[in-house]
């Protein structure tokens, strides 16, 4: 969304009469894994996300920026402890190979994002903070 003075006149460029607003919309999800951290990236490269729907946890897209390195830590040292050799989510393609990581889905993030995709993924999405106060199983799609 676009804001400007009504007296001010079209400028090239960034001004105070002329504003950009991003609209973003805010969801918790389910962490059901994480990357590998590339680099000097310290603890996690991204979370994988779902949400449930029918029982089933649906993979929902992977948030990798929003963090900082002591957030990326704490977090690497909780997703260690809730490891499991097993795919948590039963629709969807997550990713998979070397460098991806399960966990038991326990832990409930905030996330805001700009949309959903037509496939049902994220666009844009950055981290915001765990959600202590939500259990998991009560995440779900908050809206189409």
């Amino acid at each position: 969304m676009i804001a400007k003075r009504v007296d001010s006149p079209y400028q090239h460029g960034r001004s105070r009469d002329w504003l950009k607003f991003k609209c973003e919309r805010r969801q918790e999800l389910v962490i059901g894994g994480w990357t590998d951290p590339r680099r000097t990236r310290p603890g996690l490269g991204a979370l994988l996300l779902g949400y449930y729907s029918d029982g089933d946890l649906v993979y929902a897209g992977k948030v990798g920026t929003g963090f900082d390195t002591r957030t990326l830590e704490a977090l690497a040292r909780q997703l260690t402890e809730l490891r499991t050799p097993t795919c948590p989510f039963t629709r969807g393609a997550p990713p998979t190979g070397p460098g991806v990581n399960w966990a038991r889905p326990e832990l409930v993030a905030e996330i805001a994002f700009t949309e959903w995709t037509a496939e049902g993924r994220l666009r844009h999405p950055r981290f915001l903070g765990l959600r202590r106060d939500k259990p998991a199983r009560e995440v779900v799609r908050e809206e189409p």
